[in-house]
């Protein structure tokens, strides 16, 4: 059986702003989750699941063919907060940036182009674009006296311009999650 690889298409943050962002771990360390390695630290475009080495050079293909239709563009990241809103108790602490047009329409021609040749269950839901800080442990927050939980809803304001595009493998090993840009698919200037 041939191998699979994890795949997800991202914007990768520039190293100044994973810096700021992981500085919010010492801020609220008394939530029970687990931060993401600043490392990591992304906006998922499209998440593909466990494709073969032929689903991946066409996915390279597709995506670096989109990309060379976009310019770069800015991305404003402005709230850390909860998320997803509305959930109680909260899957995550995360960052969310404003909606655009240029984001949305990058993520719809990435989503189209590419449904055409690979089998993945599109997000059906609105695109938000946002930065997973932190997975909380349901349970442990739970246990929590309400009183303890801290209100996470502070205003940001990075912004940063988008140059590329990234198709990335994510392996599972034990510590943690560890991302390899597969192709960097640069965006017009």
């Amino acid at each position: 059986m041939e191998k699979r690889h994890r795949i997800f298409i991202a914007i990768n943050l520039p190293a100044d702003i994973k810096k700021f962002l992981s500085k919010y771990k010492n801020k609220w360390s008394d939530i029970p989750a687990k931060w993401t390695n600043p490392d990591n630290l992304h906006i998922t475009l499209e998440f593909l699941g466990n494709l073969t080495d032929q689903e991946i050079a066409n996915v390279c293909k597709i995506t670096n063919e989109v990309a060379s239709q976009f310019e770069s563009f800015s991305v404003n990241l402005n709230k850390i907060l909860f998320g997803p809103k509305g959930k109680f108790p909260p899957k995550m602490i995360w960052v969310e940036g404003d909606k655009s047009g240029e984001l949305a329409n990058l993520k719809y021609n990435l989503q189209n182009s590419l449904i055409e040749s690979v089998r993945f269950a599109p997000d059906s839901l609105e695109f938000s674009p946002h930065i997973t800080l932190a997975r909380i442990s349901e349970w442990e927050f739970k246990k929590l006296d309400p009183e303890e939980i801290p209100l996470i809803d502070e205003d940001i304001n990075l912004i940063f311009t988008v140059e590329s595009i990234e198709v990335m493998e994510s392996e599972m090993k034990r510590v943690g999650p560890v991302y390899t840009i597969l192709e960097s698919c640069p965006l017009r200037n």
